[in-house]
């Protein structure tokens, strides 16, 4: 008997024992003082709610003191801190110019209006209707967000001008494990189609997911493992056809569940041919030969070649979900054929006629017309598991597991050439707690990546980065002020057991010499760490304004310390950091590598009630030891055994097409500052009028150079009209000239594209059923992106009309 109630109270200190539950009754009303039908009331860090029915009122049982979260769209959240005693709770909801969404990411349950840092997420409709074929084209419009935009097969986001290891792309909270960290022509894994939501956070809040995000986290959250119960089967499917490269998407999500046990099924089907663009002029060097062997001067073109895409997807997830218990496993399995424009066989004939565009049905046909062509496949798993406790000192634990196997083959002649892998694994656990009038989260958090690149093109050597770090972000609200503390330690080892030399050698310079063809090792450690300070004034109702401070370390990735080699994608040969070049040979001096540092600053205004709202951002980032790719002004000659200026290769008798310009990632001092904004005005219940745009700006201390590839600024307006079951959508971005430019870059002409949608709920066999249609870039406007490393040779689509339908059941 003793041993039971010993062994009873251990129980009832891990896992508490239920109190009596306590019902919390209300109703909901508007300021008009009508029922609020649809009102999610939910229990603050727990998996328990309910939904206000037409008359506004609401039941839910309580089993300790809780905090109640009120939520619908359109209407301000509100959230009251309740006791677990029997009462009725009624509350009034002011109407919201923005809607109010919670951002997974931000670890404290906080929605995008509470945020201290910037943050912006779209979600449902909106964003099935913006979902593009990559993850950079889907976020593109965003204020302060851009894409690399590598033709349309490989496109990733672009924040505040920064991109590759500086933006962490996340699936679910977990690293999403690809190589498009390491160069712009390897496609992003995650797919927005089916996504529930994408967060774009900015500033000090990213800390918590890597030292190194400090351009900006992007978060694609997904109900494959599910969060919460279903009652009955339910899901969506839908069809669409693109005219600008005869593509057609199919698209499918299922879930459904049964008394606490659930289940999630999606799945993608992509197939696209060759992308038209507008007829432009691509000029070459008077000495090149075309097929017939007269010399000429400039190509017609209006596809980007080889610009195709067949990609099949599909998630599947299972979950237990009690009030206090979340626990669930997912698969996903991502296979893809990609085009890699700019690069085919020698014998493929350019032209585009009707046959051709018949090339990518299966990959006998992509042999046969020698395309080069990318393979990618990813295998991911992933574990969740989530306790909510009664304790107030201990809410609730969280614990993430994840592991990927990626594989990215080149393939020429049906030949696989370069093969690159990534292998990683990944652990997050946290526990949100109460202590001393301070709410917030503690965390570890693992993350190691083996890295492989085999093949004549492996710019990069093997390596395998292995990070742990630990983490705190801490809030306290005194009155209208929410003030909120973070900090995160984070070690870095980088090991490379095999680097092996390239072009330009250093045979004799270096105590240890490294002779072309020797392989030799590299083992790098560095310790990282980040504070962030901020606080959030509600200093009226609707109205808050943000102030953060953030400091951030970095420690280099391995393809900017480690790349040595061409890459043939981007057409350029890649240097690291590690490397020195004096005189045309090349030294191996990885031993002084200094961390990026970073200090950022963000203000943030909103306001979010009523018919008119705004956000508004300015920043600014004071970034020391910046790494970047510079054009060194310097290129190889074809067989790799030097170094030469441009002036030397031409006085060899080689043409300035054929030149393989060598890249060096290089030190300098950075300012970076802009500002963003977002304004929303409901004109009437039929018609709201949107405004957004950005202006970022970077200084290069002691130069006169700018960034490469830093992105345009733009201005955009979007108009949206409801009447009845149809709506209408009209939108025009202007992106601007950029003329602030890198070394030896060529400047941007600006360009204005022009979008028109429609969309109607044909509303049958009680489902939503949407019948859709869209015009885009509806002048046809030839458009190059300044931040593409292809931009000569793929300006953005042309005019494209998109057909499509979606029914949700």
């Amino acid at each position: 008997m003793k041993k039971s109630l010993i062994n009873l109270a251990v129980v009832s200190v891990i896992f508490p024992i239920a109190s009596q539950a306590a019902p919390i009754s209300g109703q909901l009303k508007d300021q008009q003082g009508n029922p609020i039908a649809g009102v999610a009331v939910h229990v603050h860090g727990k998996e328990k709610q309910v939904i206000t029915d037409n008359a506004g009122n609401y039941r839910i049982d309580l089993d300790a003191n809780s905090q109640l979260h009120f939520s619908k769209d359109g209407f301000l959240d509100k959230r009251i801190d309740v006791e677990n005693a029997e009462q009725t709770i009624n509350l009034v909801l002011e109407k919201s110019s923005i809607e109010a969404i919670t951002v997974y990411a931000s670890a404290l349950h906080k929605s995008n209006l509470e945020m201290t840092s910037p943050v912006t997420v779209i979600s449902g409709d909106e964003l099935k209707d913006q979902s593009s074929n990559t993850l950079g084209e889907t976020l593109n419009k965003l204020p302060g967000v851009n894409q690399t935009y590598f033709g349309p097969v490989s496109s990733s986001p672009v924040i505040r001008g920064l991109d590759g290891p500086r933006v962490r792309i996340m699936q679910n909270g977990l690293e999403s494990s690809d190589a498009s960290r390491v160069g712009p022509d390897h496609a992003n894994t995650n797919e927005s189609l089916s996504a529930d939501q994408i967060e774009v956070l900015r500033g000090p809040a990213t800390l918590l997911y890597g030292s190194g995000a400090i351009g900006g986290v992007v978060n694609v959250v997904d109900s494959r493992i599910p969060t919460s119960n279903y009652e009955s089967l339910e899901g969506a499917v839908e069809f669409k056809h693109d005219t600008v490269n005869e593509g057609n998407t199919t698209a499918f999500i299922l879930n459904g569940g049964d008394n606490g046990f659930n289940f999630h099924l999606d799945g993608l089907k992509r197939k696209t041919e060759d992308t038209t663009v507008p007829e432009f002029e691509a000029h070459h060097d008077e000495h090149e030969e075309d097929h017939e062997g007269e010399a000429h001067e400039e190509e017609h073109i209006d596809s980007i070649e080889n610009s195709f895409i067949d990609t099949t997807a599909f998630n599947l997830g299972t979950s237990y979900v009690n009030e206090h218990l979340v626990v669930g496993v997912s698969y996903g399995k991502l296979e893809s054929d990609y085009g890699i424009p700019g690069h085919s066989h020698e014998g493929h004939d350019h032209a585009h006629d009707e046959e051709e565009h018949d090339n990518h049905e299966e990959e006998a046909e992509h042999e046969e017309h020698g395309d080069v062509f990318a393979r990618l496949t990813q295998d991911r798993y992933q574990a969740n598991l989530t306790y909510s406790f009664h304790d107030e000192l201990i809410e609730r634990i969280d614990l993430k597991l994840g592991y990927t196997d990626y594989r990215h083959a080149e393939i020429e002649g049906g030949v696989e050439g370069t093969v690159f892998t990534n292998q990683s694994k990944e652990l997050r656990a946290t526990a949100e707690h109460n202590l001393l009038g301070w709410h917030g989260v503690i965390g570890y958090h693992y993350y190691d990546s083996d890295y492989g690149a085999d093949g004549e093109e492996a710019f990069t050597p093997n390596s395998d980065t292995t990070q742990h770090a630990l983490f705190l972000l801490e809030e306290k609200s005194i009155g209208d002020f929410r003030f909120e503390l973070g900090g995160r330690f984070e070690t870095t080892e980088i090991d490379a057991p095999e680097i092996h030399m390239e072009a330009g050698h250093d045979d004799h310079a270096h105590e240890e010499e490294h002779h072309e063809g020797e392989e030799f090792a590299y083992l790098g450690e560095f310790d990282s760490i980040s504070l962030s300070a901020g606080s959030i004034w509600n200093f009226q109702d609707g109205h808050s304004i943000s102030l953060s401070l953030g400091h951030s370390e970095r420690a280099p990735s391995a393809a900017e310390l480690l790349s040595n080699g061409l890459h043939i994608a981007t057409g350029t040969y890649d240097l690291g950091l590690g490397y020195e070049i004096e005189e045309g040979e090349i030294h191996f001096e990885p031993e002084n590598i200094e961390q990026e540092t970073s200090n950022n600053l963000d203000l943030t205004l909103r306001k979010f009630n009523g018919d008119f709202g705004y956000t508004i951002n300015a920043f600014y980032n004071q970034i020391d030891n910046f790494y970047f790719q510079q054009d060194t002004g310097l290129v190889i000659d074809s067989h790799h055994d030097e170094m030469l200026s441009m002036e030397e290769y031409l006085s060899h008798g080689h043409d300035e097409d054929e030149a393989t310009r060598v890249f060096h990632y290089q030190y300098a001092d950075v300012d970076l500052y802009g500002i963003e904004f977002d304004v929303h005005y409901q004109v009437n219940s039929d018609l709201m009028l949107k405004v957004m745009g950005d202006h970022i700006r970077n200084d290069v201390k002691d130069t006169s150079d700018y960034l490469p590839r830093f992105p345009q600024n733009k201005l955009g307006f979007e108009a949206e009209y409801d009447w009845h079951s149809l709506q209408l959508n009209f939108s025009a971005t202007h992106y601007f000239e950029q003329n602030k430019l890198g070394a030896h870059e060529s400047h941007t002409q600006s360009y204005t594209l022009f979008d028109i949608a429609a969309k109607y709920n044909l509303d049958v066999l009680n489902a939503d059923s949407y019948i859709f249609a869209k015009v885009q870039n509806l002048t046809d406007e030839l458009a190059f992106s300044h931040t593409s490393f292809i931009k000569e040779i793929a300006p953005l689509p042309g005019r494209n009309i998109q057909l499509g339908m979606r029914v949700y059941f």
